[in-house]
């Protein structure tokens, strides 16, 4: 209950309304007027309450996390969704049985079978040595005899096509 600050008598509940900005700002201005009223040990407890209101109040009007610098839709290159999950790529390429929990089933062997089959021969053995043997770029560019620059182009071309294959194949969805 928040006490009316026109009448000290009887305590009245103000209804804060839903979850918008306006209603958190108002909250946190009654909490402030209660602040400056209250002894030292409640002054703890509201001085939370009003930071906690101007954290939501900031995120609601800014429609992100206070202190981020950009929002979810500004992610940066490596925070971005990844193609492929590294562990169940390795075990696709390792094809092992022995009974731990990465291995993948018949289905999921399936799935990266018909993703990876809009590649060519080269994109796919640069995908696999590099997501699949977690190789760098510059091993990859001695083993197959390119430069890394090429590799690059490769497995920029080889996600893009996989990204695409996952977007239209009806077995990928």
């Amino acid at each position: 209950m928040i006490p009316d600050e026109d009448t000290e008598q009887t305590p009245v509940v103000t209804d804060l309304g839903g979850a918008t900005a306006l209603s958190y700002r108002k909250a946190r201005n009654i909490a402030a007027r209660i602040y400056k009223k209250a002894d030292a040990d409640d002054k703890k407890v509201i001085s939370g309450m009003v930071s906690d209101c101007e954290f939501v109040e900031e995120w609601l009007v800014t429609g992100r996390r206070p202190g981020n610098k950009r929002g979810v839709e500004r992610l940066a290159a490596y925070q971005r969704e990844k193609l492929v999950d590294p562990l169940r790529m390795q075990a696709y390429v390792s094809n092992s049985k022995a009974g731990s929990p990465s291995n993948l089933t018949d289905s999921d062997y399936f799935v990266i079978e018909e993703a990876l089959r809009v590649l060519t021969d080269l994109e796919r053995d640069c995908f696999l040595l590099s997501y699949g043997h977690c190789m760098p770029h510059s091993y990859i560019a001695d083993v197959l005899g390119l430069s890394r620059g090429n590799i690059s182009t490769l497995l920029k071309r080889a996600k893009e096509k996989i990204q695409e294959n996952r977007n239209n194949n009806l077995f990928l969805a």
